[in-house]
């Protein structure tokens, strides 16, 4: 369970976030709203990578403020560009970065790589290079490589942003097919009818939280 309480967050003296006050536990939640209306920075809160000015982000009990590292174990984060978290030249180099940091040994490390490589169907590219790979390829690196990690939750921010429309529907599909929660910024409406809920963002303010069915047309009528 996620909580998020009396959550402000200001940057240069302006507010990006007012007021937000949720409780996620659904295992598909969208995030929808506007460029500039709070939806990635809301995300960067949920595993720590910022921290609320006021209030309070609890993962499992844990607050975010205390207890950074115990929950960037237990929320991954996909970056809009892949390339800002794939680190290593080589593809299994890259997915064994983080298991050795957790002290898996060597045996461990190979098999969960050779397990997540067949899982996305890329085992021929375990021996390539990092730099080589196609945009949809990365994608699916950077997805594996927060995978591999068994999180409970993986946070999505526009994951899809640079991709052609086959490579778009490859990660929806891997999104859709996960076993663990999905909270997931996209433009994609269409994708995001098939979750459980949808979260809309504007100017930092939560303007709708319900159904897709009930939010993406709140947001759409927003929009026109």
């Amino acid at each position: 369970m996620i909580e998020i309480e009396n959550v402000h967050y200001n940057a240069d003296n302006q507010y990006i976030l007012e007021n937000i006050n949720l409780t996620l536990g659904e295992k598909k939640i969208g995030i929808i709203g506007a460029n500039g209306s709070g939806k990635s920075t809301f995300a960067k809160l949920l595993n720590g990578i910022e921290l609320p000015t006021t209030g309070t982000v609890t993962i499992d009990g844990l607050n975010t403020r205390k207890f950074g590292k115990e929950i960037r174990r237990k929320v991954g984060f996909v970056f809009q560009n892949p390339d800002n978290q794939i680190v290593f030249p080589i593809v299994e180099e890259d997915l064994a970065f983080g298991l050795k940091n957790i002290g898996c040994n060597k045996a461990d490390i190979n098999e969960k790589i050779s397990s997540v490589l067949a899982l996305y169907d890329i085992a021929n590219l375990r021996k390539s290079s990092t730099y080589l790979l196609s945009g949809g390829q990365k994608q699916l690196l950077a997805i594996a490589g927060v995978v591999i990690m068994e999180p409970e939750y993986i946070i999505f921010d526009e994951p899809t942003t640079f991709l052609d429309l086959s490579n778009k529907k490859k990660i929806f599909q891997v999104i859709e097919n996960l076993r663990r929660t999905a909270i997931v910024i996209s433009h994609d409406l269409e994708f995001l009818s098939g979750f459980d809920r949808v979260i809309v963002f504007e100017q930092g303010r939560i303007v709708a939280d319900d159904h897709p069915s009930i939010a993406i047309p709140t947001y759409k009528n927003k929009m026109a």
